[in-house]
């Protein structure tokens, strides 16, 4: 507070007779001084400590009255109340040592957070040292009490003022990863009088034995004695978290903490990461500590990368804390499903648990840049973790033990498939609120969407990483999103899925018009689980410890059964054994259609090598077809593509009525490229590049064409080996072989072909003609387009057939890094949910967004979402909140049009970071304010860069109030409602389609804006003078944002309807209507370049 500015008012001196006027300066009346010290002293309570300091030398009286206030005081704050900020600077040793002098009763000093401290005086240098604060406490006889943040200051305390404590939460604020220096220590006396200790990046000899000790935090701490736990016990505990600590590898030093822990009754929450204590130790220590109480408070339970701890340390800490266990957090290698069949088992209620976090990665290893050996350079222990193995059924177990779950975050598990089988009788997950899948790729579309229908509960979906699309070029060398296996890579290191085969096999497909698969296999385990009664509940008792004894058969047995064994078996067969090779091409023709069908229905490695491939071309040739379809039709009709994904990807094996002896197609699927070759006797074709190919049986044409079959490719032409052994392969196959035609024709041109080659091929390229009559591409033949299509690129010709060895042709890919141009894979994300509020959506693979029935929908955010491109709503009244970030491949004007066409029940705010320059501004005025769109619309163009979102949240503040006062008008004022019609938009060709458009320019913090908008009643808000309501304590005006309704005073529509009258009486004459809602698009184009940047705020 500055000097009080004194005002002067000039008086006449004189008489009226003509007398010289003197003009003198009245006084005016002091009325602080006129208030007693007591009152005075009252103010100085609600005053910062710095301000007091300041009114020492304003007055003599408020120099007494500061004085008097500091001699009573008892406790002060230096900082204010703001813990987090520095204490004010320019101090030295004298003058925090008068200071201090001055409050001779202080008890409680707060906020002693100095930026800077010397470790000692210098002599004839005036500075803020450790040793002068010492002092100046030292010279309160009756302090009892200091905050502080200083690592070296609180150890001088502990050292020279024992008696005094360490108030609030101790946090050192220097603290980092790996740890900044030696000289970052401190040393912990077990007299320390401290009842939170929160370290980060310090090194710390040991943790003693501290009484008073409540809370303790240890964060990238550095152990750096042998046995830094010998003398832990902290019997007040209530809280302990270790995370990503440095201490001693050997296991066996750990047993002094844990037995340290279990001693204290009152812990709540106990947190371990990367603590690697020895391996069921925490069972045998619960065994003996629970009956006295030990363990038996917990509410949180957290276990991340402890590299030793095994299913019973883990679950006798569950057991025992049933009582009041809130949040639970388990590491991969804990999430499986003999953990929760077990505790099923124990017949347990759960009564106030809530929070479930499945494939637990402790945040800093996620975010983390070090390598592993990095880390474990620097200390840390050596763990590497595999993804979480638990599968359908353990889910299903989940919601059994936990029935009043609410919060779920499910991270990187990749034997999850079907969450629609989650819910049973039994668990019916009621109560889920809140539901969070991270990089769950196998988890499949439809099958989710089912999944969430049948959630009651719910309100919030986080999605990340989720659904990813399969790379480009995987269909045509035959491989399953990238492995180069044929199956997913999470298998190969995790053989313990309980699932069939088929859910491992499509999981990286994410298919939105796959048909569920069936039920996971139900082994006798389970079976028995099942048919476990609910009991009812009750503390935990040696019965619950007894059966536990067996845990480790139980978990084991679940995995290892006859029938699971079987299956892991199969599973590893599938990624390691070598396949089968069609060596004798007599012996593959004359196979029988049942011997084929046996093959494919019992081998699970062949068929789980080539499913992903041949669905993907399944989808190729029905996006073609559906091409050619919707030529003639004018619609692609979604019925007939999803028929033909169906028929394409199911497993089984169906014969055809209507082609008579014409079967659908028997293969034995190997590795190699995906082709469907169906000539009269089924030959067998063998891919050169990789040794192996299919076998066909019999033939079937598309459904509905009557007799014969009707082949994908040209032709088969029959080509010499090098051994002699005669082998067919496709002559131009639809998807791998029409950008090489031409080139192929052309050598064939040249060589004559021998009447057997001609007449084998004769059927087959009529019937590819036939086909090629019907098709008529919907832009130009390229080289994506064409290897899609049937049409020939090379004038219908004689085409003599050549039976000659050629080389390979570039197009004959065998990598998924060789140049390829395909449409993105379709997936359709469909939401129909009673209570569902917002969905979030981060790096995700989906392409559409639809919302079928959602009625308290209220928001969309999609972050980095690659693919995604369309939004449909059918049902979504109160959405009003959308943010698409970093999405590449948005259609815009597909998605504003989806929102302005919803009913206008709501303000809506579109926020919309585009990453390219290809909006042309003038055309999206065009379509917003020309469309048949019933709100008020503004267009803003931001271009700061980093982000700026001060414009966007103003905006999200006064939008509603524009809004408030036109329906004010319309119910209350008998005011004219514009309306927006078909006829409206045939009425009003031409800019401004009938509407009062103008532009609003500005610059905040250095970056321009721009504002195209046609709202009512703002111009004239923004111009008003600041009304008696007017708030100056909010930071913004016009020069920092587009409009503050706070430093006008205009708080409220029926404030501010008393400054536009005079707009509302000639909009009125004029009879110009308004509409009751709004909609702002807000573009912010830092990201226009192509180039993300990064933002904290998405």
């Amino acid at each position: 507070m500055g000097p009080r500015r004194k005002a002067s008012k000039l008086q006449l001196i004189g008489g009226i007779d003509g007398g010289e006027l003197v003009l003198r300066p009245s006084e005016p009346k002091d009325y602080i001084n006129e208030l007693s010290h007591e009152v005075l002293c009252h103010i100085f309570r609600y005053l910062p400590m710095k301000d007091i300091m300041c009114m020492e030398c304003l007055s003599r009286k408020l120099r007494e009255a500061v004085t008097l206030y500091l001699r009573v005081v008892k406790v002060v704050d230096l900082c204010a109340g703001r813990w987090w900020e520095y204490m004010p600077s320019g101090f030295t040793d004298s003058s925090f040592l008068l200071l201090l002098k001055k409050m001779p009763d202080v008890e409680q000093l707060y906020g002693l957070h100095p930026r800077y401290l010397e470790r000692r005086r210098v002599r004839g240098y005036e500075a803020f040292s450790i040793p002068g604060v010492l002092e100046a406490l030292q010279a309160c006889p009756n302090l009892m009490g200091v905050e502080t943040s200083h690592l070296e200051l609180v150890e001088a305390i502990w050292n020279y003022m024992p008696q005094v404590h360490i108030l609030g939460k101790f946090r050192n604020r220097n603290g980092a990863f790996p740890s900044c220096s030696a000289e970052n220590k401190l040393t912990i006396p077990i007299t320390a009088k401290i009842q939170t200790l929160h370290l980060v990046g310090v090194n710390v000899p040991e943790i003693p034995c501290v009484s008073m000790l409540r809370h303790l935090y240890l964060k990238w701490v550095r152990l750096t004695k042998p046995q830094p736990f010998k003398d832990f016990l902290c019997v007040s505990l209530r809280t302990f978290v270790m995370r990503n600590c440095a201490g001693p590898t050997n296991s066996l030093k750990y047993v002094p903490l844990v037995t340290g822990l279990a001693s204290a009754r009152n812990l709540e929450q106990l947190e371990l990461v990367r603590v690697p204590f020895l391996g069921g130790l925490i069972q045998h220590v619960v065994e003996d500590s629970w009956r006295s109480g030990g363990f038996r408070n917990l509410h949180t339970i957290v276990f991340g990368a402890c590299k030793n701890a095994l299913e019973v340390d883990l679950g006798y800490l569950i057991i025992t804390a049933a009582r009041r266990l809130h949040e639970l957090r388990i590491q991969p290698s804990l999430t499986k499903d003999g953990v929760f069949s077990a505790l099923k088992m124990a017949e347990l209620e759960f009564p106030q648990f809530e929070t479930l976090h499945l494939g637990y990665v402790d945040e800093f290893l996620l975010q983390c840049k070090m390598t592993h050996s990095e880390l474990v350079k620097y200390g840390l222990a050596d763990v590497i973790e595999n993804p979480g193995i638990i599968t359908d059924i353990g889910m299903k177990v989940v919601n059994e033990v936990f029935t009043n779950i609410k919060y779920l975050l499910i991270y990187n598990c990749p034997h999850l498939h079907n969450p629609h089988h989650w819910i049973t009788e039994q668990s019916r997950w009621s109560r889920l609120v809140d539901l969070t899948l991270v990089r769950c790729h196998a988890i499949k579309l439809e099958s989710f969407s089912q999944f969430i229908e049948l959630l009651p509960s719910l309100e919030f979906i986080c999605l990340d990483q989720m659904f990813r699309e399969p790379p480009k070029g995987c269909a045509r060398v035959g491989l399953s999103a990238g492995t180069g296996i044929g199956v997913s890579s999470a298998l190969v290191s995790n053989q313990n899925s309980n699932n069939d085969n088929d859910n491992n096999n499509h999981h990286n497909n994410n298919e939105a018009n796959l048909p569920p698969a069936p039920p996971p296999v139900v082994n006798n385990n389970q079976r028995r689980q099942q048919q476990q009664h609910n009991g009812k509940s009750r503390s935990p008792s040696a019965r619950h410890y007894c059966f536990l004894f067996s845990w480790e058969r139980s978990v084991n047995g679940f995995f290892r059964n006859p029938i699971n064994r079987q299956m892991e078996t199969e599973t590893t067969y599938s990624v390691k054994a070598p396949l089968r090779r069609s060596n004798n091409v007599a012996e593959s023709v004359t196979s029988s259609v049942d011997q084929t069908k046996a093959q494919v229905s019992d081998s699970s490695c062949e068929k789980s090598c080539q499913v992903t491939s041949e669905q993907i071309k399944a989808d190729m040739k029905a996006a073609a077809e559906n091409s050619r379809r919707s030529t003639s039709k004018g619609i692609i009709t979604d019925a007939g593509e999803t028929t033909a994904r169906t028929e394409a990807d199911s497993g089984t094996v169906r014969g055809s009525g209507k082609a008579g002896a014409a079967g659908r197609t028997s293969m034995r699927p190997v590795t190699g490229s995906v082709c469907r070759n169906e000539p009269a006797a089924g030959p067998a074709t063998t891919d050169r590049a990789t040794g192996t190919g299919w076998t066909n049986d019999s033939t079937e044409g598309p459904r509905g064409q009557q007799g014969g079959g009707r082949t994908k490719e040209a032709g088969l032409r029959q080509r010499s080996g090098t051994a002699g052994v005669d082998s067919l392969e496709p002559r131009d196959a639809a998807v791998n072989h029409a950008p090489r035609r031409p080139a192929l024709l052309e050598q064939e041109d040249r060589h004559p072909a021998p009447p057997s080659s001609a007449s084998a091929a004769g059927s087959g390229s009529q019937q590819v003609q036939a086909r090629d009559e019907d098709f008529v591409p919907r832009r130009p033949l390229t080289r994506s387009c064409s290897r899609m299509s049937f049409a020939s690129l090379v004038p219908e010709t004689a085409r003599p057939r050549v039976a000659v060895r050629r080389k390979r042709m570039a197009d004959k890919s065998t990598s998924t890094s060789d140049p390829v141009t395909e449409d993105d894979h379709v997936q359709v994300l469909s939401l129909k949910s009673k209570n569902l509020v917002g969905i979030t959506l981060t790096n995700c693979g989906i392409t559409d967004l639809v919302l079928q029935d959602c009625p308290k929908m209220m928001f969309i955010h999609a972050t980095r979402c690659r693919v995604l491109k369309h939004l449909k709503v059918e049902n979504a009244p109160i959405l009003n909140r959308f943010d698409y970030a970093q999405c590449k491949k948005l259609d815009m004007e597909q998605v504003l049009d989806q929102i302005l066409r919803m009913p206008p029940e709501r303000n809506r705010i579109i926020y919309m970071r585009p990453m390219h320059q290809v909006i042309d501004s003038v055309a999206l005025e065009h379509q917003l304010f020309q469309g048949p769109y019933p709100y008020h619309i503004a267009i803003v163009h931001e271009f700061s860069n980093p982000p700026n979102i001060r414009n966007k949240v103003r905006i999200r503040s006064w939008m509603d109030t524009i809004a408030n006062i036109s329906q004010e008008l319309i119910k209350y004022e008998f005011f004219p409602e514009a309306t927006r019609t078909e006829e409206d938009v045939k009425n009003y060709p031409r800019y401004p389609w009938g509407r009062d458009i103008y532009t609003l320019e500005g610059v905040v913090d250095g970056a321009p804006y721009s504002m195209i908008t046609d709202f009512p009643w703002l111009r004239t808000l923004r111009a008003a003078d600041p009304n008696s309501y007017a708030r100056y304590d909010f930071e913004d005006d016009e020069s920092t944002t587009i409009y503050a309704p706070r430093r006008k005073g205009q708080l409220s529509a029926d404030i501010c309807m008393e400054t536009i009258g005079e707009e509302i009486s000639e909009r009125r004459q004029s009879k110009r209507g308004v509409f009751q809602r709004v909609v702002v698009l807000f573009l912010h184009h830092c990201d226009t370049p192509g180039e993300p940047i990064d933002d904290d705020y998405i």
